[in-house]
C-alpha cells in the first residue's frame, strides 16, 4: 500500500483499508481503532515503518491473519472503484456521518460505503426500518408495501435490507409512493445481491441510498447478514417487523433495536401462521403492535403526531340519549302507535313519551300520522338499526 497523504485523507484511506481487514461488527478491531487511531493501527498491521509493533490484546496468530489481509488492501483502488460506481466512503466525523451509529460503541462501522446522491445523515434522522421474512405470505408483502407507502407519504425514509420478501416489498412500496428509501447491504455496494433484485437496487441507488460496511466487490455471508442488522437497527428511529418465524434475522434486528433504546414494533398476523409466530412473541414482550403508518409515526415521530382515534362506524342514533332510544325502540317496525301505547312499551310516562317523540320528529327519526306515530321510512327499519346493531 502506498504511503497515505497527510491530513484527514490519511485517516480516510486507513479506514477504507481497515474495512478489508476487519469483519463488520468486530468489537476488538473497533477498540484498537479507538485506542490507536486508524492510521497508527494500519502502520502496525502493515509494518510500513519497519517490523510491526505489538498490539495489546492481539495474539500472534490473530495478528498474522490481520496482517495478511492488510498487506493486500488497496484503499486507493477501492475508493476509485466506488467512485466509478457512483459511490463514496463516509467516515465517522464527516458531516454526512449518521451519529446515531456511534451508539454501537466499538461495534460501530469503521466507515460506510454508499451509493446515491442523497445526504445519509439527514435521511437517517427521520427513518424507520421495515424488515421481515424472505419467504413472506401475500399478506406480509401487502402490509410491508402499504406501511412503506404510508410512511413515505408522511415524509419518512424507509430502511430495509433489499432481500426478497418483506424487504423488497417495503422498498417498492416507498418508491411507488414517490418516497425515500435506503437499502443496507451485507456486501459491497457495487454488488447486486440478491441478483433477482438488481433492478430494484439500481432504482434505490438512483432515487435513494444504497449503503454497506464492506468495500467494493465483497460478497455476503451468513454472518455478514446477521451483523448487517445491527446497522439497520442503529440507523433508524424504530424497527417494524412484519412477518418472522421464531428463528429469524428480522428478530435479531428487533433485539438490537431494543438494546439501543429504539422503538420496536410488530404487525400481527394469523395466530395459526408460523411466519407470524416470531412477531407475536415480540409483541408479548416489549414490542408495540402497529397496523398502519399513522400508528408507527405516533411512536417514532415528534410530539403531537398522533394516530387518529379508532372507533366503529358512526350511526345516526349515536347522539340520542337513553330515554329517546327507549321511545324509539318502543315504536313498531311497521304501522302506527299512539302516544299512550308508546309510553307503556317504553316504561315512561305519557308526557315523557310525547316529549321524546317530538324530539325524534325534529331529528327525522319518526313521523306524525293522525293521532299516532310511526318510524320514518328508510331511516330506521328494525330494532337492530335503531340500537346500532351488533
Amino acid at each position: 500500500m502506498s504511503a497515505p497523504p497527510p491530513g484527514g485523507e490519511r485517516e480516510r484511506l486507513a479506514r477504507a483499508a481497515l474495512t478489508r481487514v476487519f469483519e463488520p461488527g468486530d468489537e476488538r478491531g473497533g477498540r484498537w481503532i479507538r485506542e490507536l487511531g486508524p492510521v497508527e493501527l494500519m502502520r502496525r498491521l502493515t509494518g510500513v515503518d519497519g517490523p510491526g509493533r505489538a498490539i495489546e490484546g492481539m495474539t500472534p496468530t490473530r495478528l498474522a491473519g490481520y496482517r495478511l489481509r492488510a498487506s493486500s488492501a488497496d484503499p486507493g483502488r477501492d475508493l476509485a472503484e466506488a467512485a466509478a460506481a457512483g459511490g463514496r466512503f463516509v467516515c465517522p466525523g464527516d458531516r454526512e456521518w449518521p451519529s446515531q451509529l456511534d451508539d454501537l460503541g466499538d461495534a460501530r462501522p469503521i466507515g460506510l460505503w454508499a451509493r446515491g446522491r442523497s445526504d445519509l445523515r439527514l435521511w437517517a434522522l427521520r427513518s424507520v426500518a421495515l424488515v421481515g421474512a424472505r419467504a413472506c405470505t401475500p399478506y406480509g408483502a401487502h402490509m410491508a408495501a402499504t406501511l412503506a407507502a404510508g410512511l413515505a407519504e408522511r415524509g419518512w425514509v424507509v430502511v430495509s435490507g433489499a432481500a426478497f420478501g418483506v424487504d423488497g416489498a417495503a422498498h417498492r412500496g416507498a418508491l411507488a409512493a414517490g418516497g425515500a428509501t435506503m437499502a443496507v447491504l451485507a456486501c459491497g455496494v457495487d454488488v447486486a445481491y440478491p441478483r433477482g433484485h438488481a433492478e430494484l437496487i439500481g432504482r434505490i441507488a438512483e432515487q435513494g441510498v444504497v449503503l454497506g460496511e464492506l468495500p467494493p466487490s465483497e460478497h455476503p455471508t451468513r454472518t455478514r447478514f446477521i451483523l448487517r442488522n445491527r446497522v439497520i437497527a442503529a440507523l433508524t428511529r424504530g424497527t417494524v417487523v412484519v412477518e418472522a418465524e421464531y428463528r429469524s434475522g428480522s428478530l435479531v434486528t428487533a433485539r438490537n433495536a431494543q438494546r439501543l433504546g429504539r422503538f420496536t414494533m410488530g404487525v400481527p398476523g394469523p395466530a395459526t401462521s408460523g411466519l407470524s409466530a416470531g412477531v407475536h412473541e415480540l409483541l408479548r414482550g416489549e414490542g408495540t403492535l402497529v397496523t398502519d403508518a399513522a400508528e408507527i409515526v405516533e411512536l417514532v415521530g415528534e410530539m403531537g403526531e398522533l394516530a387518529p382515534a379508532r372507533r366503529g362506524r358512526v350511526l345516526p342514533t349515536d347522539a340520542l340519549g337513553t330515554a329517546a332510544l327507549q321511545v324509539l325502540d318502543a315504536l313498531p317496525a311497521t304501522g302506527v302507535a299512539g302516544g299512550r301505547e308508546v309510553a307503556r312499551r317504553a316504561a315512561v310516562s305519557t308526557d315523557e313519551a310525547l316529549g321524546r317523540l317530538y324530539e325524534l320528529h325534529s331529528l327525522g327519526f319518526v313521523e306524525r300520522e293522525g293521532d299516532g306515530w310511526r318510524l320514518t321510512p328508510g331511516r330506521t327499519c328494525n330494532g337492530d338499526a335503531r340500537r346500532g346493531g351488533a
